[in-house]
């Protein structure tokens, strides 16, 4: 029982640090302010540990390494201590895995940023945090509307991403389980 529910802990807390360092990483690859709910939101979880790493990694026009990097690192530390819990031999693949958790992490946001945008769109009302989930969405749902056309005037590309991004997440998920030679799975984000 203290197993998962220290896991479920870590779980959280990489989720949540992780996530945010991703969600900056994703606006300033968009070239979006964080001076906006949700940017403020990101800086306060993030900033305690990117900022440290900008200065060794600034970033390069739109593209923020510090951000990337301290996702991994965050996730580097997951799979290190629920390796040392369980006792899991493989140290030499906890950079891989680093990096397949990080895919993991991305496929999470990504799909709580389309979630979150569809049932803010069904309100109807227009808040600056609708337009910036809005933004964030649209890069991943506008192909998808081009393949996919309107049933019943209803826009099923979010769905459509849910499901794609869902498959990628268990395809990374499987290759983990691979690289450990087991079916323990290292979290689910």
């Amino acid at each position: 029982m203290l197993y998962e529910i220290l896991t479920f802990l870590v779980e959280v807390a990489v989720t949540l640090v992780g996530g945010a360092c991703l969600l900056r990483l994703y606006m300033r690859w968009r070239r979006m302010s964080l001076a906006n709910p949700v940017g403020r939101l990101v800086l306060a979880f993030t900033d305690w540990l990117v900022r440290p790493l900008q200065r060794v990694l600034p970033a390069r026009g739109s593209f923020d390494l510090a951000s990337l990097l301290a996702a991994w690192l965050l996730k580097l530390l997951q799979y290190a201590l629920l390796m040392l819990m369980l006792g899991l031999p493989g140290w030499g693949l906890l950079p891989v895995l680093g990096v397949l958790g990080v895919a993991r992490l991305a496929v999470s946001v990504a799909s709580a940023i389309i979630i979150i945008a569809a049932v803010l769109s069904w309100t109807g009302q227009r808040t600056l945090i609708t337009d910036v989930l809005q933004s964030l969405a649209e890069p991943m749902l506008a192909p998808l509307r081009r393949l996919l056309p309107l049933v019943g005037g209803i826009d099923l590309s979010p769905l459509l991403a849910l499901v794609l991004l869902q498959v990628a997440g268990i395809a990374v998920g499987s290759l983990q389980a691979q690289l450990l030679g087991s079916t323990v799975v290292l979290g689910t984000g």
